[in-house]
């Protein structure tokens, strides 16, 4: 099985009811969200699991929340007898496959996602910022026309989730003007995101420098499987290479295209999506169209996953 990836999305891929079913049919899944809420002093489960929609949208619940779904699908996958080859999580997802990858507690992992949201909360005021999905962007373009609309202010490329679809982020006016230049350019089409903060750009630097404190705190082992971080697109094997990429994925760009293909490049020929959502099979199939792929979120996904990793 040394062609398997396992996959863990990041935000943007919640929804209110996610993970109750694994909860409710296996018991190694139950326990993951009781420890969430033991660690956080509060039932993320709940939120998980009946919402309100508006508190689970809120970042510093959507990062625990979406790690507590996809290691409780983890444990799941590990009690089936399925072990990854490599890992990578895509934005905070990388914090779910350093857990899977045994470099980090989950009780850690959970902390530190939950104080990470809040840092990237509070680093920008509401309203200040944006981020923005470009759909076929005029890739050779990119760069000049984000320099050109800044005027002063910030707009980086955030996300490159695939050749079809970058995520840009910045000052709200910056995010406007990028965005109408880049449809000028030939981008097929411009979707402002619903966020309440612009990732991934230079604006998130105050979080960044709170997030390091926490991070040093924590104990990072070594990897027992190879992660393909997103922020380097590089193969990471050591616990203080990992906490570090954690460190600058903050206002670092998510290069999720350029994760895929070394992991293609590595041998990865079957990925499994752990956790709510099936964003990362769709972007696969933009990416890595030879890579077969399954999601693994509701006990009906496994017989899937089972046939695919067989």
């Amino acid at each position: 099985m040394s062609d398997i990836a396992f996959l863990f999305p990041g935000q943007g891929s919640q929804a209110v009811g996610m993970g109750k079913a694994l909860a409710d049919t296996w018991p190694a899944a139950r326990q993951v969200f009781e420890e969430a809420d033991d660690a956080l002093g509060f039932a993320i489960s709940r939120l998980c699991f009946e919402g309100p929609e508006d508190q689970l949208r809120l970042t510093e619940n959507t990062q625990p929340a979406l790690l507590t779904v996809s290691i409780a699908a983890l444990r799941v996958l590990e009690q089936e007898g399925f072990r990854p080859s490599f890992v990578a999580g895509h934005s905070l997802g990388e914090y779910s496959a350093l857990v899977a990858a045994g470099a980090l507690s989950f009780r850690d992992a959970v902390r530190l996602v939950r104080n990470r949201g809040r840092y990237m909360q509070d680093a920008v005021p509401p309203g200040v910022g944006a981020m923005a999905a470009v759909l076929k962007p005029p890739m050779e373009q990119l760069e000049q026309i984000l320099a050109e609309a800044a005027q002063g202010e910030v707009v980086a490329a955030a996300n490159f989730n695939s050749p079809e679809q970058v995520v840009i982020a910045g000052h709200a006016g910056a995010v406007a003007r990028a965005s109408e230049a880049l449809k000028a350019a030939g981008a097929r089409r411009v979707v402002p995101l619903p966020v309440s903060a612009p990732f991934h750009c230079p604006l998130m630097k105050p979080a960044q420098e709170r997030l390091k404190a926490d991070l040093d705190a924590a104990e990072f082992r070594d990897l027992a499987v190879p992660l393909v971080n997103n922020v380097a697109a590089r193969v990471v094997t050591a616990g203080a290479e990992a906490r570090e990429g954690l460190y600058l994925q903050v206002p670092g760009a998510v290069r999720w295209t350029d994760s895929m293909r070394k992991l293609v490049e590595l041998g990865m020929r079957r990925a499994v999506e752990v956790g709510a959502g099936a964003v990362l099979c769709g972007l696969m199939k933009q990416i890595a169209p030879e890579v077969r792929t399954a999601k693994f979120g509701e006990p009906a996904d496994l017989d899937k996953v089972r046939e695919l990793l067989g």
